[in-house]
């Protein structure tokens, strides 16, 4: 077998070391990264390249459970200037500028609860091949808890069950949700009354009329607490009930009041209807016969069944004319 020159094994081994360390390594942080409302968050990157006369760097965003395809773009650096773009291009600056010397770390402003989620820092330098050239950070803005809204339902008579819940529409993290009782009562008996601090439920179970009272809901999270407050008022089954009767009363002497209200306005329309008057044409039934006083009058017999004029009735006279007849 022949021997390699001595030259040619050098150089191979020479391209070989020169061809492993072409390669872009970007490095963040592991754990996830959380800053208050309001303050400045630092996203760290940095990289190692063996070359530098193509460098580019890109950060971008995506919202919390969509993939990295739908991620955004927030910040370039390309041919030695730095272009912020996008929603928030007036809140972003590298730490290093330019960041050419393997630090390409991410300062966000005045953090929003909408700047909670994925940051991808990616580097490209060619020729250089890609073994791990991009970087993914997760940033959680932690806010306060926004003031939670009490409210309840269910029956709240004598042995009745009832809801109370609260929550909070801001809070990062999650906040949790204490109930509490003011005032000193006697302590409910076991099983009456369960919490659910994830949901912010309390159910209460053979309410008492003991069980009256002010209860306070407080939602909390590693930024603070707020809290909210509801009144139950437990009454009598027999409360209910009368209740009820007395609004039944109620309802049917209105009704009737009502109904009297308008019989009488109808007997006043009624009566200021005018009389009915009749014309010359029309025909009576107790009309009087041409040629017959008023002051006749007919009588009945009743034993043969029909009527008789009386004897002072008028009687007809005929005058002759005493003009002269002419032969």
């Amino acid at each position: 077998m022949a021997e390699l020159p001595g030259p040619f094994l050098c150089g191979a081994l020479l391209g070989f070391l020169c061809l492993s360390g072409l390669a872009v390594e970007v490095k963040v942080p592991t754990e996830p990264l959380s800053t208050p409302l309001g303050k400045t968050a630092e996203l760290t990157c940095t990289y190692s390249t063996s070359v530098g006369d193509s460098f580019a760097l890109e950060w971008s965003f995506v919202q919390p459970g969509k993939p990295i395809s739908e991620s955004h773009p927030i910040l370039y650096f390309t041919n030695g200037h730095l272009y912020p773009t996008g929603s928030k291009s007036k809140r972003v600056s590298l730490l290093q500028n330019p960041p050419t010397v393997g630090v390409a770390t991410l300062k966000l402003t005045d953090v929003h609860s909408s700047d909670t989620g994925t940051y991808l820092c990616q580097v490209n330098n060619p020729p250089d091949f890609y073994t791990n050239g991009l970087g993914l950070i997760n940033l959680t803005v932690l806010v306060p808890p926004s003031n939670p809204l009490c409210s309840q339902s269910g029956q709240t008579s004598v042995g009745g069950s009832t809801a109370l819940r609260c929550s909070s529409s801001e809070g990062a993290p999650k906040p949790v949700y204490n109930w509490v009782r003011l005032g000193t009562f006697p302590t409910p008996s076991p099983g009456s009354m369960v919490q659910d601090e994830v949901s912010g439920q309390l159910i209460l179970t053979n309410l008492s009329l003991t069980s009256s009272g002010t209860y306070r809901c407080v939602a909390t999270n590693q930024m603070g607490s707020a809290s909210c407050e509801l009144t139950l008022s437990v009454t009598e089954p027999s409360q209910g009930r009368v209740a009820g009767a007395l609004i039944g009363v109620l309802l049917g002497v209105l009704l009737l009041s009502v109904a009297a209200f308008c019989l009488v306005r109808f007997q006043k329309e009624r009566g200021k209807k005018p009389k009915e008057t009749y014309g010359g044409s029309d025909l009576r039934d107790d009309a009087i016969a041409p040629g017959i006083s008023e002051h006749t009058c007919m009588r009945a017999d009743s034993s043969k069944g029909f009527l008789e004029r009386p004897s002072s009735a008028s009687t007809v006279t005929t005058t002759k004319s005493k003009l002269p007849m002419v032969v």
